[in-house]
């Protein structure tokens, strides 16, 4: 009686465990030796919603996993690469992506012995991981993961044998909406159990073949792998982001109702692949399942591809935002694609210069002052979190190209913390720069505002990087020349010598404080990936724009920067 039992549970289990193992290492393989070209197409070829919808679905065929895809989606829309609504029509297309699988596994896998004939593959892609170098070991690590997975499938399919001669599944009824659900319940929990539809349907797939299931009980299974698969997509946005939980849950609504639409009408799909085996020469079986998997996703694709911009709406109201706007792109999720997470902290970088700039000239017009104060804390309490965020960012030892731009942004939050203390300065000591005496350093400042915030809603703040020196040189040699003056007492309506010191202070801050702008536009423009068609020469200097030797940031945050 034993013997019986392990001979059934052992290759059940084996042949699982073998199939993970092989999906994990070809998934990974692909994803280290390609995964950075899929990645920069998802971003750059999702213009429309078909655009990104077509991406999904070749992204997914390629990466073997609609996880991966999902992931990448996350950290895409939390980053604001792309459009909520452009990564629905991704996740929409790696759904049905997600079907090509099943067609490898039903075509070739349970018909042919690939699992003898894929055994050099393993021995050869192991020889390349432990030999090799960089992607040679990523593509020996791929080549070893396809050839387990087929020895893993044929271990399973033994498996399926065995069970099928103690216990005849495919005898219990299936008639009726109820035991459609149950079967489909069934099939989401295995999926979460697994962590892979891919391996849950390749299951599903084998017991079919080998007859230990019936094929409407496989088809309702399937339906539930479907569902479950957006579960493991969507432990990512746990915690993380609003960006992250709306496309988390894009993903599960579309899943779901599409789903549950099969289930409904789970009687016209099969007639449907009925017609096609009898008139377009179907495979009856394991072919006919992998065609109802691609058959119900495809249906779900025509229904809401065409209405994206209401259901990526419909799921913005269902999770409103909420907390720091700043701050909110910056989630934890991102840092496993470093170039996408320096991509969020850029734009959290020219966000908060944006937000400081509009301070600053608020300050210089003279109105608003009482809420002054706690805006800028809350400044700081900003940059600590982009400083915070930034210092987890892992790049690998030969990024030099993402090495430069973080220390690019380092140096950009270095300036920004100096730029809020000259303005909290400016607060504390409650400078009338309504005075005439300021004309001319609030002129030449709000002139270095206005090129600075055109050049960062252009996202092009090096082509404004001359102009800033130019004004920031005028306002250091008008700031000079109005010091020596206040302090030989030459201009008119100074009584003290702390009037004198407090005019010299301030007209030292409102310099520095221009500078440290053309700085902070200076590293930001360094922080932001040059376009490969640009000359890297183009790109701006920050050492050209020298300032004035401060010291230490006093009351410095972000790790004392």
């Amino acid at each position: 009686m034993i013997p019986s039992i392990l001979a059934i549970v052992f290759p059940f289990i084996g042949g699982i465990g073998l199939f993970l193992i092989g999906m994990m290492l070809l998934s990974d393989g692909l994803l280290a030796f390609g995964g950075d070209t899929v990645k920069q197409g998802l971003a750059r070829f999702t213009g429309t919603p078909v655009k990104a919808f077509a991406s999904g679905t070749l992204a997914t065929m390629v990466l073997q996993s609609s996880t991966a895809t999902t992931f990448t989606m996350i950290g895409f829309v939390s980053s604001g690469l792309i459009g909520f609504s452009q990564a629905i029509g991704v996740l929409i297309g790696a759904s049905l992506g997600n079907t090509a699988t099943g067609w490898l596994v039903a075509g070739l896998g349970l018909k042919i012995n690939l699992g003898f004939y894929t055994l050099p593959l393993i021995g050869i892609g192991a020889l390349l991981k432990l030999l090799g170098h960089g992607r040679l070991q990523a593509l020996g690590m791929a080549m070893a993961g396809f050839g387990l997975m087929f020895v893993g499938l044929n271990t399973l399919q033994n498996g399926m044998q065995e069970v099928a001669g103690v216990v005849d599944l495919a005898a219990v009824p299936v008639g009726g909406i109820g035991a459609r659900l149950l079967a489909m319940l069934a099939g989401l929990a295995i999926t979460v159990l697994l962590h892979s539809s891919t391996a849950a349907i390749a299951t599903f797939l084998a017991a079919l073949h080998t007859d230990t299931i019936s094929f409407d009980q496989a088809a309702a299974l399937v339906v539930g792998a479907a569902i479950g698969t957006t579960l493991t997509g969507s432990l990512s946005a746990i915690g993380g982001t609003i960006y992250a939980k709306r496309t988390a849950l894009a993903y599960i609504l579309f899943n779901a109702v599409v789903g549950l639409i099969a289930i409904a009408l789970l009687p016209m799909f099969l007639h449907t692949i009925e017609w096609l085996e009898d008139h377009a020469g179907l495979s009856v079986g394991a072919m006919s399942l992998a065609a109802f998997h691609t058959l119900f996703i495809s249906v779900g694709v025509l229904l809401f591809l065409p209405f994206v911009e209401p259901f990526a709406k419909l799921v913005q109201r269902i999770l409103p935002a909420r907390g720091a706007v700043l701050t909110q792109r910056l989630d934890a999720s991102l840092l496993s694609i470093p170039s996408v997470a320096l991509e969020a902290s850029e734009r959290a970088l020219e966000s908060i210069s944006g937000r400081m700039l509009v301070l600053y000239g608020t300050m210089l017009s003279g109105s608003g002052r009482a809420s002054l104060g706690p805006r800028l804390a809350q400044t700081a309490q900003t940059l600590d979190e982009i400083y915070d965020f930034i210092s987890r960012i892992q790049l690998a030892p030969d990024d030099q190209a993402g090495a430069d731009q973080r220390v690019a942004q380092l140096h950009a939050i270095d300036h920004l913390l100096r730029f809020r203390l000259r303005m909290h300065d400016l607060l504390e000591a409650g400078v009338d720069l309504s005075d005439p005496v300021y004309d001319w350093a609030i002129d030449g400042s709000k002139q270095i505002i206005a090129l600075a915030r055109q050049g960062l809603a252009q996202k092009d703040l090096g082509a404004f990087t001359a102009e800033l020196e130019a004004e920031a040189e005028k306002l250091t040699e008008r700031a000079h020349h109005h010091r020596h003056n206040a302090l030989a007492h030459a201009l008119p309506g100074i009584a003290t010598t702390a009037q004198v010191l407090t005019r010299t202070d301030t007209f030292r801050w409102l310099e520095r404080i221009g500078h440290h702008i053309v700085r902070t536009c200076a590293y930001l423009a360094q922080g932001r990936p040059a376009d490969p068609a640009t000359d890297a020469a183009a790109r701006p200097d920050p050492k050209t724009t020298p300032v004035a030797n401060e010291g230490p940031v006093e009351q410095a945050t972000a790790g004392q920067l």
